[in-house]
């Protein structure tokens, strides 16, 4: 069975994504993304699979995956029952740890974390307790403060010597493989043809799929709908042409980032920023005189 790509939301201003969440939830399943994982359960007892690794998990059980490694937990539980929260995740691309470890030199160990995660790694029970907390703090927290705790997980990480190796040598992710998947194939599309006039029948056919049967697995995959995602990458594809092109008007980048109204861009962009984007583009012109 080929894994789902999960698309990984990281917020703007920000450089990784710290969350938790329940069971059952909609990013439970066999999937992948670019972005490395450290996932934490906090509750709940299951089986575990990373690439062609299997294994039975605990409370504490904490690992490391890389970039496009298929992972998933399965909770034992019984029909019918919720659990309020399961798991703590950090989610964050590749690059931020290899500049990390490439500006500060004294955090060399950052950079076999990288290697580590190729093949997920299993970190110890003290390296788990030891890292509960910041990763319970790290969920909550903002500024500075996010960022400290940040780098004191990755430094416990660092630090762990019991550590274990999960998938096979010999497995090597294929993303270009799994992204033959259906709705893979849509979510390709529309990061090629985001500016583009298309719409969620067209994206069916794309993925190979009926209207319904899309727009469900869609929903599935992103935990939105089609024209929410869609909206939401093109808001922010507005504001860095808000930010950098001065010589567009806001209505050039309305229709430049593929909105044909100006009224809906309006909306959509108040609605997801708080204000118009006449105010956002002062609002930064203001920041940038005041830098200068």
């Amino acid at each position: 069975m080929k894994p789902d790509l999960e698309v990984v939301q990281i917020g703007q201003g920000q450089s990784f994504k710290a969350w938790e969440h329940g069971y059952p939830f909609h990013t439970v399943r066999w999937h992948f993304h670019p972005e490395l994982e450290v996932h934490q359960v906090v509750a709940t007892s299951g089986r575990y699979y990373i690439g062609d690794f299997i294994g039975e998990f605990a409370p504490g059980n904490l690992v490391l995956t890389g970039p496009n490694l298929p992972h998933n937990w399965v909770s034992h539980i019984a029909e019918g029952e919720t659990v309020p929260l399961r798991s703590r995740v950090l989610q964050f691309p590749e690059e931020l740890l290899l500049r990390i470890a490439e500006l500060f030199p004294d955090t060399g160990g950052f950079a076999g974390l990288f290697q580590l995660s190729r093949r997920g790694v299993l970190f110890s029970d003290g390296c788990s307790e030891r890292c509960a907390p910041i990763l319970a703090e790290l969920t909550q927290a903002r500024g500075p403060r996010r960022a400290s705790l940040f780098l004191d997980l990755l430094a416990t990480l660092a630090a762990d010597g019991g550590t274990r190796a999960l998938a096979s040598d010999a497995y090597l992710p294929d993303p270009s493989g799994f992204m033959t998947a259906g709705v893979n194939k849509a979510l390709a599309y529309i990061n090629d043809n985001l500016t583009e006039d298309f719409g969620e029948t067209d994206l069916a056919a794309t993925a190979g799929m009926t209207p319904s049967a899309f727009s469900r697995s869609f929903r599935r995959h992103t935990g939105m709908g089609v024209v929410e995602y869609v909206n939401r990458l093109r808001i922010n594809l507005a504001c860095q042409m808000l930010m950098n092109d001065a010589g567009k008007t806001v209505t050039d980048i309305c229709y430049a980032v593929g909105f044909n109204n100006l009224s809906n861009f309006n909306r959509q962009f108040l609605r997801r920023k708080g204000m118009p984007p006449s105010r956002f583009r002062a609002l930064h012109e203001d920041n940038s005189t005041l830098a200068a």
